[in-house]
């Protein structure tokens, strides 16, 4: 075996998650392929073969594994726990208790740790969250508190504004001059991502596991006076339908309206890199001489790297001036990955 599937079957025998995306090993003696991350017994080194797409693993005859699913986006919700989140989002207000999630067959204890490595937050948290977001959007449509509050299974005004507060830093009057961001985790093919929008557009679009999420999100909270909280709005369906349809190559531009903001300079360079073809690159130089200002190519980059609305915005087309990847949030893997579903050209230069 080459380096790169040495590393790839030392992933796979530590079910390292973090490669989920890059390959995908199929199992000689079982005939199954499997994600690096899968929790099935591990097979001799000598018994791997390795593909870095599901197509090229199925055309060499291997079937899916049953255990971790690989034809199943990652992030998307598992089977067991999809009837659940139907429910809730039928019914966002009502109030679960364990006992209504044994009734829906579901233990518990299992639902809390899916939530809590998912969200970062227990299954209780979640629907306190996702009610009082629903709460508080009626209360800014002009609803009264006390109404919003028995609607959304609060018993008491004093109850609600406490949760409020807790959740949101000040109680519901108070509030009134933050702006609602709706957040939800989606499932994609490079991993689940976290969606964010406001009335007006999409202001997030970032991997899970990107370092700098954290940061991205207290910017959110700053640039537009809100704490984000689960839920979604017709930005968001729009968004996810168009993301379905850009990963199966069916999709060169999105449609969805955008809330960008940050500093003007900031907001200039986001506009320059939608101006990007689908299927083509450009230097850093290049966006900085399209900026109008060949001496911004440091600050570009540094602009390029504050994106908060990864694909949509395109900063995964911008390259170094010798063709090579660089300074990709989401990880360079994931930047070849997109700029190959984007293009028949030979492979960019990926320095690992």
């Amino acid at each position: 075996m080459n380096s790169k599937e040495d590393l790839w079957y030392d992933a796979l025998v530590r079910k390292d998650s973090s490669f989920e995306g890059q390959f995908f090993v199929g199992v000689k003696t079982t005939g199954i392929f499997c994600r690096p991350g899968c929790t099935a017994r591990k097979p001799k080194k000598l018994n791997t073969e390795f593909f870095t797409n599901v197509k090229d693993a199925l055309d060499h005859g291997y079937r899916p594994c049953k255990i971790c699913d690989p034809l199943k986006p990652l992030g998307a919700v598992p089977n067991w726990l999809a009837p659940l989140m139907k429910e809730l989002e039928i019914h966002p207000q009502q109030k679960l208790k364990d006992q209504d999630l044994r009734n829906l067959e579901l233990e518990p204890e299992r639902v809390r740790r899916w939530f809590k490595q998912h969200h970062g937050l227990t299954f209780q948290a979640y629907q306190r969250s996702l009610r009082i977001n629903q709460a508080f959007g009626q209360i800014k449509k002009g609803e009264k508190v006390i109404s919003s509050a028995y609607d959304h299974g609060y018993e008491s005004l004093s109850g609600f504004g406490d949760s409020f507060k807790k959740i949101v830093g000040e109680s519901p009057r108070s509030s009134m001059d933050k702006e609602i961001i709706h957040i939800q985790r989606i499932p994609s093919p490079l991993g689940p991502l976290l969606l964010g929008a406001t009335e007006k557009g999409i202001c997030l679009l970032e991997f899970t596991d990107r370092k700098m999420l954290e940061t991205q999100l207290e910017r959110l909270k700053k640039y537009y006076n809100s704490v984000p909280l689960p839920g979604s709005n017709h930005h968001m369906e729009l968004l996810r339908s168009e993301l379905l349809e850009y990963f199966k190559g069916e999709r060169k531009a999105f449609s969805v309206s955008l809330d960008l903001r940050g500093s003007t300079f900031q907001v200039s360079v986001w506009k320059i890199l939608q101006q990007i073809p689908y299927g083509r690159t450009r230097s850093y130089k290049e966006q900085a001489i399209a900026l109008g200002n060949l001496k911004s190519i440091r600050a570009v980059a540094r602009a390029n790297g504050d994106n908060r609305i990864s694909i949509v915005i395109p900063c995964h087309r911008v390259i170094g001036g010798d063709g090579k990847l660089v300074g990709y949030g989401g990880g360079l893997w994931r930047k070849q990955w997109l700029l190959n579903l984007e293009s028949s050209r030979k492979q960019l230069k990926l320095d690992l």
